[in-house]
């Protein structure tokens, strides 16, 4: 049975003064377009076995290397600052649809809106040092396992949390276009700087555009270069959160 949803932080539509007319409808062209490519388009026979060794030995060698001693110092750490689980678990959209158990480090103090309402910058729920693992994207190495367990790719479309897949789905165009792949922990979206909190109805299409364009031009050489070029966000960004200063 179909689920009425709402969203407690609705997304803003965006004043004609800002942007035009004509802007809004190259918007609504380009998704025509962009879907219509979309259907034509299948990635090389041998790319799926390909992704799926590179997934299970990459999440594999993370957790053995460096998982095996960075949880016990994280969970202290936790644990310590804050009370609650080290872990968090929340059911995100997958492959076709199907929800998951995502896992996290706990980075919030435990909350009742945390399955559906989205996390805000200076959001009071964050703990001190949650604000250093969403920073580095620490909070998300847990997904390796999810990766591991083939829930999720390394590379693909975030998941987002089953309520709000249900309300996107009703008002953003081929939003489910997305679910026709393994979701990813990081993808193009991501090194775009399409991160964090959606406030504005136009960021989340842009969103779901680099989607498109990943599913569209997926590949073994697109899938490295999303992970290479994710490697160096997160080091920049934990740089600047460390010493304090912004690149130019």
């Amino acid at each position: 049975m179909k689920q009425e949803a709402t969203l407690d932080l609705t997304l803003q539509k965006e004043q004609n003064t800002s942007i035009p007319q004509t802007d809004m409808a190259s918007i609504r062209y380009m998704f025509q377009e962009m879907n219509q490519q979309y259907l034509e388009h299948q990635p090389a026979a041998y790319y799926m076995a390909i992704k799926r060794i590179m997934d299970v030995s990459l999440s594999a060698l993370f957790i053995i290397t460096v998982m095996s001693w960075l949880t016990p110092i994280l969970a202290i750490i936790i644990k310590l600052t804050s009370k609650g689980p080290v872990f968090f678990v929340q059911k995100r959209t997958g492959y076709m649809g199907v929800e998951f158990n995502c896992f996290k480090f706990r980075t919030m103090f435990v909350n009742d809106e945390a399955d559906t309402r989205q996390v805000s910058i200076n959001d009071n729920r964050i703990t001190t040092i949650g604000k250093f693992l969403r920073v580095t994207h620490l909070d998300e190495t847990p997904q390796f396992f999810n990766v591991l367990l083939g829930d999720m790719s390394v590379v693909g479309p975030r998941p987002h949390m089953v309520y709000h897949t249900r309300y996107y789905s009703e008002c953003i165009p081929y939003y489910n276009l997305r679910l026709e792949v393994q979701p990813g922990m990081t993808g193009m979206a991501q090194i775009k700087d399409y991160i964090g909190e959606i406030s504005v109805e136009r960021e989340l299409r842009k969103r779901i555009q680099w989607d498109i364009y990943y599913m569209k031009n997926r590949s073994v050489w697109l899938d490295i270069n999303i992970l290479l070029n994710t490697f160096v966000c997160v080091f920049v960004k934990a740089y600047e959160m460390i010493t304090g200063k912004k690149g130019k």
